[in-house]
C-alpha cells in the first residue's frame, strides 16, 4: 500500500473535485462533499493551512470510495 502524503484540506478538496465531488455545504470547519454519480458523501475537516492527519485522510478516502493509489494518482 502506498504511503499517503500529508496535505492541507484545500488540496484534498481539489483532488476530490476531479472525481466528480462538489461542495454541498459547510458546517463549521467541516466541508461536506458529495458525488452525485456514485452517491458517496465525504466530510473533509478544513484546518486552514494545517495538514490533515494521515489517519483522517484514510477515512476520507474510505468515505469517497477511493483507494490510496487512486488518490495519489489524482495529485500527480
Amino acid at each position: 500500500m502506498p504511503k499517503l502524503p500529508r496535505l492541507p484540506a484545500r488540496e484534498i478538496r481539489r483532488a476530490l473535485e476531479q472525481t466528480g465531488f462538489h461542495l454541498t455545504r459547510q458546517r463549521g470547519s467541516h466541508l461536506i462533499m458529495t458525488n452525485p454519480a456514485t452517491g458517496h458523501v465525504a466530510v473533509v475537516p478544513d484546518y486552514g493551512a494545517r495538514e490533515v492527519p494521515v489517519g483522517t485522510l484514510r477515512g476520507i478516502l474510505r468515505q469517497a470510495g477511493l483507494t490510496p493509489q487512486e488518490f495519489i494518482d489524482l495529485l500527480g
